[in-house]
């Protein structure tokens, strides 16, 4: 299998699961931040925040992987919004977004939550939270390497950058 069939086959792959897994971190955040604005019943207002700021994570993820999606299959031969350069804007931003989601969320809980104490409202949704958001990150970080792999690959072709992921 050639580099190009690799790239067809595993673009749809990965951005699927990264929408995937992102409208599920964004109905589980979504549904906390209803219920803290319904109820004020967060531990802290900095629960709430980070909630609110892997809300956000999700929404960026869902909707601009969507569009990265649409554009790659909808552009067979390529072109800038499909570039390695394109791809490699979005994924590091998409990649530092997420570390901060990730992280703040598991500083909150504290690295994860023992729901049998009771402290925590909705402590299984938090779990369940902090989770999926590290699923994000670890997805985020495998496709910024392969999109690494193809700059680097393009760049040797003579491309530099600017060239096409396939």
């Amino acid at each position: 299998m050639t580099h190009e069939t690799h790239m067809r086959r595993g673009h749809p792959i990965t951005f699927g699961l990264l929408i995937f897994f992102g409208i599920i971190e964004l109905s589980i955040a979504a549904w906390l931040t209803s219920q803290f604005n319904k109820f004020n019943n967060e531990q802290f207002v900095g629960e709430r925040d980070r909630v609110r700021y892997t809300l956000f994570a999700s929404i960026w993820t869902v909707v601009f992987s969507a569009l990265f999606l649409i554009l790659f299959a909808h552009s067979p031969n390529g072109s800038m919004l499909t570039s390695v350069l394109a791809h490699l804007v979005y994924l590091t931003l998409t990649w530092i977004i997420w570390t901060a989601a990730a992280a703040a969320i598991t500083d909150v809980l504290g690295g994860g939550l023992d729901c049998s104490l009771g402290i925590y409202t909705y402590c299984h949704q938090l779990d369940a939270l902090e989770a999926f958001a590290w699923v994000e990150w670890i997805l985020v970080t495998f496709a910024i390497i392969v999109v690494i792999i193809c700059a680097i690959v393009s760049a040797r072709r003579g491309n530099g950058v600017r060239g096409h992921l396939v």
